[in-house]
């Protein structure tokens, strides 16, 4: 296998026996950017130089003897909504093009303090408003296994890197299943975290009750280490839980014996892609087979869980994009007779389709006469999702369920059709509902040969069990081997 095929965890050892040198890594994967970047387009941003430059000192450092840490040396990406200090952080939008980052997101001082080689920033949904990574403003994205399709979203080009070669590791962020769905399209390992695990201070907010930001790897060990990384209470960010980050590197073990695990029977629905349903169903018999015990369970509200989400997300949206209007930072248009109307050319100017269509249904669902309606409702039934899962999770360690019901479509294919697109979210929306941790491990293709993800579900801050599970699942299988066949690789 090649240098960039390769997950962090082989790649460390490798640095640490002086077997490879972090700059013949670097310029491994900076080659293959060369390569395959032209069709997959997962970058909006790439820091080469920087790269290099952090390859070099790292070398330096084992040169000297010294010890490095678990992603000391090794490429990533960074899904551009996070700020990076002096890199363009731009969300994907017209309206922060030219924005470069005056400070680093409290998750990106922590991997900093780790010497990781930042290979540059991702190409993802505007402002996280999508699942196929089609509602970026700059390009789209080509899911590696076949660069027709799209490779989910909205951190589609965090996935899209890690499944093509061209960064080892990336941090993307979900809202209601933009970390799974990529994950499952793309063929590799997306997590997100417990609500408040990880500090969102310095993500870009899109809905603040919702987001969190979360690890895509090549393999469920890689996972668990870049958690160690980014977990933890942060002063800055008030919704993150002061809660002691355990080390999650002690839960890869293969042992799923005598737990019990859950399968709820509204995930199944009518419609499912056939490919997805038989796979997720053959790594349900593989975990029994391991020694787990198969439960079916019920999540009675689950059909109320999308509509519930795009009201709260969209009415948390609105709110939070109300600072894009021209006139503290980001693009401003001109020839404006006054600010009303300054205001009003920049945002319809410079917001796609998708971010206004939100930002309306947002404003709508808080309205006068209309709050109570939509949005205190939604918030109601939010708690009535919430507390389905604690019932099923009395009886059940983990649920297992698929992360998205088809696998990756043809660009193009569904983007004139908003709401099918969001039906697409169908079995990711809930957990960010519940604020619950959720993880996406390859389980098999489809009959085009398109990568499925198996979606694992935990208790909150019980990240522990689901990576327990996702590794021992993952260990009796070898589809995290498998890489993309891009470029004739």
């Amino acid at each position: 296998m090649k240098l960039f095929e390769q997950p962090a965890h082989v790649l460390h050892d490798m640095l640490v026996n002086k077997e490879i040198t972090s700059l013949e890594l670097t310029e491994a994967v900076l080659a293959r950017i060369d390569e395959v970047e032209g069709d997959v387009k997962a970058y909006l941003t790439i820091t080469r130089d920087e790269a290099i430059a952090q390859a070099k000192a790292v070398d330096e450092k084992i040169a000297k003897g010294e010890t490095i840490s678990f992603l000391e040396g090794i490429p990533g990406a960074i899904k551009d909504n996070i700020c990076t200090k002096g890199v363009k952080t731009t969300c994907a939008s017209k309206i922060l093009q030219n924005f470069v980052a005056p400070y680093d997101a409290t998750v990106m001082t922590k991997l900093k303090a780790q010497n990781p080689v930042i290979i540059g920033k991702a190409n993802m949904d505007e402002f996280a408003m999508g699942g196929s990574t089609e509602n970026s403003a700059f390009q789209k994205t080509g899911n590696p296994w076949n660069t027709e399709c799209v490779p989910g979203g909205s951190s589609g080009g965090s996935a899209a890197a890690v499944a093509a070669g061209t960064a080892v590791w990336a941090l993307g962020s979900d809202t209601g299943g933009s970390i799974r769905q990529p994950a499952s399209f793309c063929g590799v390992v997306g997590m997100k975290p417990t609500y408040g695990r990880v500090s969102r201070y310095g993500l870009v907010a899109y809905a603040s009750s919702l987001d969190q930001i979360g690890p895509i790897t090549k393999d469920v060990t890689d996972c668990a280490h870049i958690l160690n990384i980014i977990s933890g209470r942060d002063e800055m960010d008030s919704t993150s839980v002061n809660e002691e980050v355990p080390d999650f590197t002690k839960a890869l073990v293969e042992d799923v014996k005598g737990l019990k695990v859950g399968i709820p029977k509204e995930y199944f629905v009518k419609g499912m892609d056939p490919d997805v349903e038989k796979t997720v169903r053959e790594a349900i018999d593989k975990l029994k087979e391991l020694g787990a015990e198969i439960l079916e369970i019920s999540l009675p509200n689950t059909d109320y869980a999308i509509s519930t989400y795009y009201l709260i997300s969209p009415a948390e949206a609105a709110t939070n994009l109300a600072r894009y209007d021209g006139v503290s930072y980001g693009e401003r248009a001109e020839d404006a007779a006054d600010l009303v109307e300054m205001m009003t050319k920049t945002r319809t100017k410079y917001l796609g389709e998708e971010v206004k269509r939100r930002i309306m249904i947002g404003n709508y669902a808080l309205s006068a006469g209309y709050y109570d309606a939509y949005y205190l409702k939604a918030l109601k039934v939010r708690r009535l999702i919430k507390e389905d899962f604690d019932k099923a999770f009395e009886q059940v360690d983990v649920i297992v369920c698929p992360t998205a019901p088809t696998p990756a479509y043809k660009i193009g294919e569904k983007i004139s059709n908003p709401l099918e697109m969001y039906l697409q979210d169908a079995c990711t929306v809930p957990l960010n509902l519940a604020g619950l941790p959720g993880i996406s491990v390859p389980c098999g293709y489809s009959s085009d040969n398109m990568p499925i993800g198996l979606q694992i579900i935990g208790k909150a801050l019980d990240e522990e069990t689901i990576l327990r599970v996702a590794y021992t699942y993952e260990q009796s299988q070898s589809f995290h081997n498998d890489r993309a066949q891009l470029g004739g690789n």
